[in-house]
């Protein structure tokens, strides 16, 4: 038996459970299946889904690790570009090698979405300014080289 609503618009608080605003809400609640369930299938009757066979009901299985994702590949071509670089301070030949690699590998990551881009722009950079600080040597060398001949071709009286 139910007594009717008191005036005011007043509840009794332990009349109706509380509601939890977090709780996920179940679109198919109340939704009847039209088909009837087949025999044995221990699934049939929960919450009015429909019945599937050889499947475990919906939140049978805890869901993955939050923030749980595979690591992201990381592009080859910017590691490779980065160590040519690296190594044009020993070898200065590997240098500008390592600086085109690594526009390549840049245009890849851009295009595949792989991991790698600052490899790839560390490359570029130390890669172009070995390459400079070796055209610059060069042209010293060159200069200190014709000078030397030029200042050593002068005759000298005795």
């Amino acid at each position: 038996m139910s007594y009717p609503p008191p005036p005011g618009g007043w509840q009794d608080p332990q009349s109706a459970p509380p509601v939890d605003p977090y709780a996920p809400v179940d679109p198919y609640a109340g939704a009847k299946s039209p088909y009837p369930p087949p025999a044995g299938d221990p699934y049939a009757a929960q919450a009015g889904y429909p019945a599937q066979v050889g499947y475990p009901p919906p939140g049978a299985y805890p869901p993955p690790y939050p923030g749980y994702a595979p690591a992201a590949r990381t592009n080859t071509l910017a590691i490779v570009a980065l160590v040519l670089s690296l190594v044009g301070f020993a070898s200065c030949i590997t240098a500008p090698i390592g600086a085109i690699m690594g526009h390549v590998a840049s245009r890849q990551i851009r295009e595949t979405g792989e991991q790698g881009e600052g490899m790839a722009k560390a490359a570029i950079i130390v890669g172009w300014i070995l390459t400079a600080l070796l055209v610059a040597a060069i042209i010293f060398y060159i200069v200190v080289i014709v000078l030397a001949i030029n200042s050593g071709s002068s005759s000298v009286d005795y």
